[in-house]
């Protein structure tokens, strides 16, 4: 028999899961700024009590979402396989993502803002994935800076992959 708690915690993570898919749906349709707690609680399927009981407020929310769209492309990163497996796969994800996609069209300075924030521990989080397949400095940069460029101007499964071997062989490691 689980522990009470045990079970508790299974709901709150799906939950927050379920929360998180919803929000993430409204955005690939409609972008962030005119988003609110209402939509994210009824397209999530959740009471407006269990929402705030889950996060204060739209930031809070937003901020869980790009931590775990972090932590997902990490997970890409690292199980990828080689060095130009892991670009291709980051790559892919950034340009087939269709919530970055509405972003493109509704919320450009807001992904811009948060795209050039080199500080941010999610840019650092990335870095430092990129860096555990490249293990080199300058190749983390130029890596970066072209996963970066693909937020705004997505490229193709085959461009993806085409570049990907180029950096990896030719320029970074």
């Amino acid at each position: 028999m689980q522990p009470k708690y045990s079970l508790q915690a299974g709901v709150h993570r799906r939950t927050e899961a379920a929360i998180l898919e919803g929000t993430k749906a409204l955005i690939a349709r409609s972008g962030i700024s005119g988003l609110s707690m209402i939509e994210i609680a009824d397209h999530s399927e959740v009471s407006r009590a269990t929402l705030y009981n889950h996060f204060r407020d739209k930031e809070a929310v937003l901020a869980a979402l790009v931590a775990s769209e972090v932590e997902r492309l990490a997970e890409l990163a690292r199980t990828a396989g080689t060095p130009a497996d892991a670009l291709e796969s980051l790559s892919l994800s950034i340009s087939n993502d269709s919530a970055l996609a509405a972003m493109r069209l509704h919320d450009a300075d807001l992904l811009v803002a948060a795209m050039t924030n080199t500080a941010s521990e999610h840019y650092i989080t990335i870095a430092k994935i990129i860096f555990g397949a490249t293990k080199s400095e300058a190749g983390t940069g130029i890596a970066m800076r072209w996963l970066l460029g693909q937020v705004m101007q997505p490229i193709t499964a085959q461009q993806s992959r085409e570049q990907a071997l180029h950096l990896a062989s030719n320029t970074l490691f």
